[in-house]
């Protein structure tokens, strides 16, 4: 029945639910690619987003890492930013109005030195309209203090995530770094101590080095790598989290294309989030969101709930060729 509605040219149903968390499709933004939005407005229709994930927040502002931050790679970009901010109360005033009156979801990852400065952030949002959940920012491998140090650690993590539970109604998304022994045993500490929604992965800690100066390339000597390099890796991480916890996997690592953001949904994401790809086409999201329909109409599907999660783990050869048609 649903594969005739597609193939008839009915519209597919592109609705994914997170737990409480329900988006109308399941391309979003991820944090830190994006700036807070309306950087974008010009060339993306912010309506059509299944949620905005916005520049990580603080406390107080905070001026991020001293130049050069960014360094472009064969393999990928390198940033050491530093969680640059404008701070909570800057973000409440001038930023998120503009937010809230394009109706678009709104989730704010939320960052910290301490677990009481998140639990400070999470109890002052809580409540606020347009706000659709947090993404608690654990995963940061460019600070010196917080960011992946709570991340690294399950107990830590653990810890955090319950503390910050206790302060806030909203959704409680952690974000989880790949720079670990097992990401699946961060997945279950925060699971356990009640985040709703698990997002993987951030950056994958990594060096750039210029052998005639004979200096690093950035001034904070080691960054973040990300881009499509990352996505084998963060794929793995994905399947691994979702073989190992029960709530909702948000995938996240070098997406581009619609069929690699198919890929995280095949695994077992239930949404997906666009990052360095947003800096070398602006556009990438609203062409991976068009390009997962067209995707699902080629394959006879009218509702992306039926893809996600089907991955067949028997390998068998030759593999389509279909992919280069989107």
């Amino acid at each position: 029945m649903e594969q005739d509605a597609a193939a008839a040219g009915h519209a597919t149903d592109l609705r994914v639910r997170l737990g409480p968390l329900t988006l109308a499709n399941p391309v979003m933004v991820a944090s830190g690619t994006f700036g807070y939005g309306e950087e974008y407005a010009d060339f993306v229709d912010l309506t059509r987003l299944g949620a905005v994930v916005v520049k990580g927040i603080s406390l107080e502002p905070r001026a991020g890492n001293p130049p050069p931050r960014i360094v472009e790679t064969p393999s990928g970009m390198i940033n050491a930013i530093g969680l640059e901010n404008v701070g909570i109360d800057k973000f409440l005033e001038e930023k998120l109005p503009a937010l809230q009156s394009r109706r678009v979801p709104v989730i704010v990852n939320i960052l910290g030195n301490t677990a009481d400065q998140y639990v400070e952030l999470a109890s002052r949002l809580d409540g606020i309209a347009g706000i659709a959940a947090l993404e608690l920012n654990i995963s940061c491998p460019n600070v010196k203090e917080g960011g992946m140090a709570f991340g690294a650690d399950p107990a830590m993590a653990g810890h955090l995530v319950e503390k910050v539970r206790r302060a806030t109604r909203l959704p409680l998304i952690t974000k989880l770094t790949p720079n670990v022994t097992s990401i699946a045993a961060v997945a279950k500490a925060v699971e356990a101590a009640g985040t709703d929604i698990v997002s993987c992965i951030n950056t994958v800690s990594a060096l750039a080095v210029d052998a005639f100066s004979r200096r690093p390339k950035l001034a904070n000597l080691v960054g973040g790598l990300s881009g499509p390099a990352i996505k084998p890796i963060a794929l793995r991480c994905v399947y691994e989290t979702v073989q190992s916890v029960r709530c909702p996997v948000i995938g996240i690592g070098g997406i581009a294309s619609a069929v690699d953001a198919m890929e995280f949904l095949l695994v077992g994401a239930r949404a997906i989030q666009v990052g360095t790809a947003n800096f070398v086409r602006p556009t990438a999201t609203m062409e991976i969101l068009e390009g997962i329909e067209r995707v699902l109409r080629f394959l006879g599907l009218s509702r992306i709930e039926d893809y996600i999660g089907t991955l067949d783990a028997e390998c068998r050869f030759p593999f389509a060729e279909e992919a280069c048609r989107f």
